[in-house]
């Protein structure tokens, strides 16, 4: 019988910049390299499994090879990059707009191996104006990039499906993802930061996929502040794959994510002033300009009341960073204490942080543990507190 294990997984982070300095994602911190994401999600966020998103890119996947030639790196059989404490998924966020789309829709292509990524990039490099940044616009038949991802191996998985802008349910779609998709080769749907499980299973038509909490970092502290944990024989691409159809044991175990009211998308409101209303004028203003949350959008698209549904448990965790009164310097103290945030979060008794940290960050760190924190609605760009 094959012995399985539990993995924290986050597949869904951003390179900042490449090791000589060239940017990738714009907006994402220039301390996220790929060597800095590595160390940072093994060593100090206790994450076994991490996506990068921007594998794409020709300099960063220079980079992966030479790792491997010298010896920090291993390619695994059944896909994916070893390297020490932490395996490598390699990924590429996509910006698709053919014209069935009423907007923009990012999506995240996995790939198992560098050759199939190589593949990949070359083949996206024809379709967009610059192959070297990240989230790049592709314009392309939805479902063209669909059956390339297939034929090659990959995973294909919209991103972060229902926040505002630029995601499949936000301005993409009207109603259903047959607008645009073929739903037979999508492997999994990403929630984003202002969605659970519940809420997403209001849609009927996004019911047969599994549901991925990723954390979309920009910094290296956002690594894994959504996760999952999922079982599997080893942490690989196949492996993966199997997890994603609840094959042979694998599977995914829970989703940890912010409370959707932490997300900066939940709540609609004005986009002039920020007063939270979904009235056609802002009462405070008089703008007739909203961003709409994505709580209200949900309520645009349910088709069920109630539902009966096999699904991993999805849990609000908090991360260490949003506990109130706890620092750069006591969240330090912390990690030298007790190692990881995941050993932080999940395991350490709340008698043995007390030795470290003052009672009220204890006790907060405790109650976000068990979702007993209050909690003050994010929207429109804002985090929730």
């Amino acid at each position: 019988m094959v012995e399985l294990r539990e993995y924290v997984a986050d597949l869904h982070i951003h390179i900042g910049r490449t090791r000589l300095g060239a940017a990738v994602k714009i907006t994402a911190a220039s301390s996220l390299t790929l060597k800095s994401i590595i160390q940072y999600a093994s060593n100090v966020k206790g994450v076994n499994f991490i996506g990068v998103i921007d594998c794409h890119v020709v300099e960063v996947m220079n980079e992966i090879e030479e790792d491997i030639k010298l010896g920090k790196a291993l390619q695994l059989e059944e896909g994916g990059i070893a390297y020490q404490g932490v395996t490598l998924l390699l990924g590429s966020e996509i910006e698709l707009y053919d014209e069935n789309c009423q907007g923009p829709i990012h999506i995240l292509a996995f790939m198992p191996t560098l050759k199939s990524m190589s593949e990949f990039s070359l083949w996206m490099a024809k379709r967009m104006k610059n192959p070297t940044l990240s989230s790049q616009r592709i314009y392309e038949n939805a479902q063209v990039l669909q059956r390339k991802v297939r034929e090659l191996g990959g995973l294909f998985i919209p991103a972060h499906a229902f926040t505002p802008f630029k995601s499949l349910y936000g301005k993409g779609v009207r109603e259903s993802l047959t607008e645009v998709f073929d739903p037979k080769l999508i492997d999994a749907i990403e929630l984003g930061l202002s969605s659970d499980t519940n809420m997403a299973d209001q849609i009927k038509e996004i019911h047969q996929y599994p549901y991925l909490t990723n954390s979309d970092a920009h910094s290296l502290e956002k690594i894994a502040r959504e996760y999952q944990i999922i079982k599997l024989r080893e942490p690989s691409f196949h492996e993966i794959q199997l997890a994603l159809k609840k094959k042979d044991g694998r599977k995914i175990m829970a989703n940890y994510g912010l409370n959707p009211l932490l997300g900066k998308y939940y709540q609609t409101i004005c986009a002039r002033c920020a007063t939270q209303t979904t009235l056609a004028v802002c009462p405070a203003c008089g703008a007739n300009s909203k961003i709409k949350g994505v709580s209200d959008r949900l309520m645009e698209l349910a088709s069920v009341t109630s539902k009966q549904i096999d699904r991993p448990p999805y849990v609000h965790q908090v991360p260490l960073e949003f506990i109130p009164k706890l620092g750069k310097k006591t969240l330090e103290k912390l990690r030298n204490h007790f190692g990881t945030d995941m050993n932080i979060i999940h395991h350490v008794e709340e008698s043995q942080l007390r030795q470290v940290v003052p009672e009220a960050i204890a006790a907060s760190i405790i109650a976000a543990r068990y979702g007993k924190l209050s909690i003050k609605a994010g929207g429109g760009g804002l985090m929730g507190k």
